[in-house]
């Protein structure tokens, strides 16, 4: 199939700058900025009119002043969007405009760099892959902690890398583990008195271990025989030979937070897992879940060291079924089956059909939130591209009603399934198909749930949509989520 893109690629030395500004004037157009009509927007702030081109991605944006409009690059916008924040919240950020221009940067490196190397033949790893644009709702999706691009490039899954693990060994006393992790102990050999410990490669730059490696509690072991798969989760690989994922902490800050396998988590994730695994167990259909079996790490650096040892994709599976992620085909990558329905409305409905009832299902059932967005969503489609099987992943980001309560967890859940994913992918569908409402179809598929939160989903004039810019300029907590209202289209 010929290579498809959803968004046409800008083209010269404007194409950092355009797909840059499509996520940050998503979250200006959201959270700030209010509609004056054909394509124009009012920043109250600075009490300047923006206009903007193009649907769901944003371009072209140009303010009036002077008795016309003039366009404006990429560093014009985030100055101009720093300086309504700062008048709309009264509050002052350094961190955020530079890490807006980070991002910037790092798809300027990101799209040098795909020109130059070879995408991987398989359609699961390219849509993991995909992902230039990223979170489509987030000021600064690609930043990289602002390190230099020869720091993280080598292991930037938008680059299709792919890379041997650095492998350590442990000394025996100082191992923390719990749930499965026998599977680590299978990627190497380590000699008597220590275990093995996979370490990502560029987490060990980050980290100080001389006195560790110096007084014998870490050893070198050298690197995998096979090489791993970044995948957009960035520090979360794939081992497609023993079909293993694996995460690990890294200490820099992408979109929300720093990504570090934190302690808290670490030690509430078995109690989660289990409760997933045993709701998946029982719900009907093909749905799965990619169990988070168990973590490895040393006492001394309990988090900075942490690997997560997560299901692989085969055992899972139906057979003749192909896994993508549902970010790359919102995305686009060469071979998407979203850009190839013949049938746009049949496709959909086998995409609801595989999505929708399972999330529900583990929420109202079994008292799980399912972190149903995007990126830990896998779509399986049988081989002429129709969607059959969910599978679902990252304990990290379940949820349990008895923690959190079911309205809160409703909220959240509304958030991923619907605003975060189905809204996307209904977006790009209709992109790709003019004149094709899918939205009649998804409140059908909701409709046909007994749960008492459905009555309320499908009439309330809004939906929570979370508030990325203001978080990230406010500084509050990643986990900390914040909603404003947005107008619902399965209310019909």
């Amino acid at each position: 199939m010929d290579r498809v893109e959803l968004i046409p690629p800008p083209a010269g030395d404007d194409a950092a700058d355009a797909y840059a500004a499509a996520p940050l004037l998503n979250c200006l157009l959201r959270e700030v900025a209010e509609p004056a009509g054909r394509g124009r927007y009012r920043l109250p702030g600075v009490d300047r009119l923006l206009r903007v081109r193009g649907g769901r991605r944003p371009r072209d944006p140009e303010v009036y002043a002077a008795g016309r409009w003039h366009h404006i690059g990429h560093t014009e916008l985030v100055k101009l969007v720093a300086e309504e924040l700062r008048r709309h919240t009264g509050l002052s950020n350094h961190e955020l405009p530079a890490e807006m221009i980070d991002s910037r940067d790092a798809v300027a490196a990101i799209l040098a760099a795909r020109a130059r190397a070879t995408p991987p033949e398989d359609p699961y790893l390219r849509s993991e892959q995909s992902l230039i644009t990223g979170h489509p709702y987030h000021p600064a999706p690609k930043a990289r902690g602002g390190g230099p691009v020869a720091g993280w490039l080598p292991y930037a899954p938008e680059a299709y890398a792919r890379f041997p693990l650095t492998l350590l060994g442990v000394r025996a006393d100082t191992v923390v583990e719990e749930g499965d992790t026998s599977a680590l102990d299978a990627l190497g050999e380590a000699p008597p008195g220590y275990r093995l410990l996979p370490a990502h490669p560029w987490q060990l730059d980050l980290l100080d271990l001389d006195a560790a490696f110096a007084d014998g509690r870490l050893i070198r072991l050298g690197t995998t025989s096979f090489e791993v798969w970044p995948t957009a989760a960035i520090r979360t690989l794939y081992a497609p030979g023993p079909d293993l994922f694996l995460k690990f902490s890294l200490d820099v800050r992408i979109t929300n937070d720093i990504r570090r396998l934190w302690r808290h988590d670490l030690r509430k994730l078995r109690r989660t897992d289990k409760a997933v695994t045993k709701a998946f167990a029982s719900i009907a259909g093909p749905a799965a879940w990619l169990s988070d079996r168990g973590y490895r790490t040393a006492d001394f650096a309990f988090e900075e060291l942490a690997v997560l040892v997560r299901d692989g994709l085969r055992g899972h599976l139906l057979p003749g079924a192909t896994p993508l992620l549902a970010a790359g085909l919102v995305e686009g990558f060469e071979g998407s089956p979203l850009a190839a329905a013949g049938e746009p409305d049949a496709w959909w409905q086998a995409y609801l059909r595989a999505v929708v009832p399972p999330a529900l299902a583990a929420f109202d059932d079994h008292g799980v939130v399912l972190e149903a967005h995007l990126q830990n969503t896998l779509v399986a489609v049988d081989p002429e591209g129709t969607p059959v099987q969910a599978l679902f992943r990252d304990a990290e980001g379940v949820k349990l009603l008895a923690d959190v309560g079911r309205a809160a967890g409703w909220e959240r859940l509304v958030y991923c399934l619907v605003v975060n994913h189905l809204t996307e992918v209904a977006a790009a569908l209709a992109e790709r198909h003019p004149g094709l409402d899918p939205w009649p179809a998804a409140r059908r598929a909701f409709a046909r749930h007994d749960l008492p939160e459905i009555a309320g989903l499908l009439t309330s004039p809004t939906l929570p949509g979370k508030t990325n810019l203001l978080l990230r300029w406010t500084g509050a907590d990643g986990a900390a989520a914040r909603y404003l209202p947005l107008p619902n289209p399965l209310a019909g």
